[in-house]
């Protein structure tokens, strides 16, 4: 597993996609660049999840072997989490506490914020198995009190 805690990660690029994105908004507007950054970010995701699949035994993934992933999501204590519900087939919780969204707020970046992490999760969940699937209702960083995260494992669509 990549030793390097994610909210480290997300607040170094961050840094650097700042004045990127900077330059885009001037150069082709808001709304091109936040697509672009979108698109760029949703495939980010979706490749970094097949490296994290890649490094299960036999490539094997499950949502236990997913969840496990969890600990570099919250190291650092960078979300304060309520787990609902916990199986083979179901991970459901709450976060009461989000520094990610505290982060991108303290660096200006609130208003992409969910651009730069919110989105990557469900992307992630294609890239690691195309059996986990993300409903999620509300963010902290859209402003709720709490995000809604609720997994489910199951046959792939595909």
């Amino acid at each position: 597993m990549n030793a390097i805690p994610t909210i480290t990660k997300r607040c170094l690029q961050a840094e650097v996609i700042r004045p990127i994105y900077k330059e885009m908004v001037k150069a082709i507007g808001e709304e091109k660049a936040r697509s672009i950054l979108t698109a760029a970010i949703r495939k980010a995701a979706i490749s970094e999840a097949k490296d994290f699949a890649r490094r299960e035994i036999d490539g094997v993934t499950s949502l236990g072997s997913f969840v496990r992933l969890f600990e570099l999501w919250t190291a650092e204590d960078a979300l304060e989490i309520e787990v609902l519900e916990q199986s083979d087939t179901v991970f459901s919780f709450d976060v009461t506490r989000c520094k990610y969204a505290e982060m991108y707020h303290e660096m200006g970046l609130g208003h992409i914020g969910s651009l730069l992490s919110c989105n990557r999760d469900g992307a992630f969940c294609e890239g690691y198995d195309a059996r986990i699937k993300l409903d999620r209702k509300q963010t902290i960083m859209g402003g709720s009190d709490r995000c809604t995260f609720r997994y489910q494992y199951g046959d792939s669509d595909s």
